[in-house]
């Protein structure tokens, strides 16, 4: 006797995986609430939109950036401008690394004025919210790009170049902190150096 067929499940929209993997449904409800954020009056109202992250919600690697610039702020998604091809290039070009196996968030989730460095109490509340991030992805490496990333991240005044080169713990994740992408295309020679902390955090990850 013939056994019958198998029926076939309907596939599930995006919007329904999303709500039935427990991360991404945390992250996007974190998101709603970052979409509502006022705490910092000037940038609420100076903002196209907020810059959540985006990224595997799963990823053993996240990448933390200072805060979005003007093609961030357009597009909603962080590393977007030629910064973030710069960021492309060390992922797919140096790590080997696809761009969506990584997360990549910023210190803010709004952009400054003209770009300006964020502010001391704006970064303070805005952690909430990266803090939130993190404890839902549960990285095992963080990539620091920048010194305004890497000093809030760390919780540390010392300069960028102090802060690079070698392995920090943050509640047992460890932190490579190395230059900003845009750094880069102002300062070309510093791709030595980048390259070398990539080194560093790729050695790390194979560990």
């Amino acid at each position: 006797m013939k056994k019958p067929a198998k029926r076939r499940q309907p596939p599930c929209s995006a919007g329904l995986a999303a709500e039935m993997d427990p991360r991404q449904a945390a992250l996007d409800q974190l998101a709603r609430r970052v979409a509502r954020c006022t705490r910092c009056a000037e940038l609420a109202r100076t903002r196209t939109q907020t810059v959540f992250g985006v990224g595997n919600p799963y990823a053993k690697l996240v990448f933390c950036g200072e805060a979005p610039g003007a093609d961030e702020d357009r597009q909603g998604e962080p590393f977007v401008g030629r910064a973030g091809q710069l960021l492309n290039d060390i992922l797919t070009k140096g790590m080997k690394i696809r761009r969506e196996d990584i997360y990549i968030l910023n210190i803010l989730r709004c952009r400054p004025p003209g770009n300006r460095t964020p502010l001391p109490v704006e970064a303070t509340a805005c952690r909430e919210f990266l803090d939130g991030q993190l404890a839902i992805i549960q990285p095992k490496f963080i990539c620091c790009l920048g010194a305004v990333a890497a000093q809030n991240l760390l919780g540390s005044d010392a300069s960028i170049g102090r802060l690079r080169g070698r392995v920090h713990d943050l509640n047992g994740v460890k932190v490579v902190c190395t230059y900003h992408p845009a750094y880069l295309l102002r300062n070309p020679a510093a791709k030595r150096p980048v390259w070398d902390d990539i080194q560093l955090l790729m050695a790390e990850m194979k560990k």
